[in-house]
């Protein structure tokens, strides 16, 4: 009687990890993920265009008035056109996956210990264009993160903060969509750590909400910047209940995300 009964309970328990996701293999990511193009891209091209069509236009209209002034204005669009060049402008960087990180992070009773969960993956995208000598230009793209492949130290887990926590069979991408940048200096010189904020709209499942991330990056060289992004959120805020199963309590609601991430000009 009482073997029959154990067995009943296993059955039961078995049932359960299967109605809750944890024997439930989470959706493979759809495809590669890439970034979403910064506007800026289109309107800087736009800009060097119509700068170089300038530039172009005025030693003409010199030459037509006076042709032994000829030689100077040639000159003088050269010497613009270095000036240009040594000021440089706006640089498009792009995540680079192989290099960066996202992790969440929180605490749990774990079979009566508190431990700390920590959730990584590489799949991070996103673009962000600088200026170096004039910051107030700095704008930061769309920021996407592939929920699928979020992964703990234990599968148990992964199955249930996939199939049952994010429900990433339905929504596989986590967005932030930058608003505003404050905190940024003028200017920043290479190796120099500089410290600001970005607010934005986080979008997890099919709830977004406002956050603001605290940045701290570094212009390691013209070409690549390298920075980390850290914002705490609310698990009831995005309506992230936790499965009833054996061992687990007290799981924190305050979750903290970082983003650990190089950016290459692009």
């Amino acid at each position: 009687m009482k073997k029959g009964f154990t067995v009943l309970l296993l059955f039961g328990l078995l049932l359960t990890a299967t109605a809750c996701g944890l024997l439930q293999e989470p959706a493979a990511p759809s495809a590669t993920l890439e970034a979403v193009p910064l506007a800026i891209e289109e309107a800087e091209a736009a800009a060097v265009v119509e700068e170089a069509t300038a530039v172009v236009e005025e030693p003409t209209a010199v030459m037509d008035e006076a042709e032994e002034t000829a030689v100077e204005p040639t000159a003088e669009p050269t010497e613009t056109s270095n000036e240009a060049s040594a000021a440089g402008g706006l640089v498009v960087y792009e995540i680079n996956q192989d290099e960066s990180e996202v992790r969440f992070e929180l605490d749990e009773d774990l079979r009566g210990s508190r431990i700390t969960v920590v959730g990584t993956t590489n799949q991070v995208a996103g673009q962000m264009a600088l200026d170096l000598s004039d910051l107030s230009t700095a704008q930061v793209g769309e920021i996407q993160i592939n929920a699928r492949t979020l992964a703990t130290d234990n599968n148990f887990r992964n199955r249930a903060i996939q199939n049952e926590i994010l429900d990433t069979g339905a929504y596989e991408i986590i967005s932030f969509v930058p608003t505003a940048v404050n905190g940024l200096p003028g200017s920043a010189a290479v190796s120099e750590e500089i410290s600001f904020t970005i607010e934005g709209n986080l979008t997890i499942r099919d709830i977004t909400e406002p956050v603001t991330f605290s940045v701290t990056a570094t212009a390691v060289s013209a070409s690549q910047i390298t920075g980390t992004a850290t914002a705490t959120v609310l698990r009831d805020t995005y309506g992230l209940a936790i499965p009833e199963v054996p061992n687990v309590a007290n799981v924190e609601n305050e979750v903290d995300l970082i983003i650990t991430f190089v950016a290459s000009a692009s």
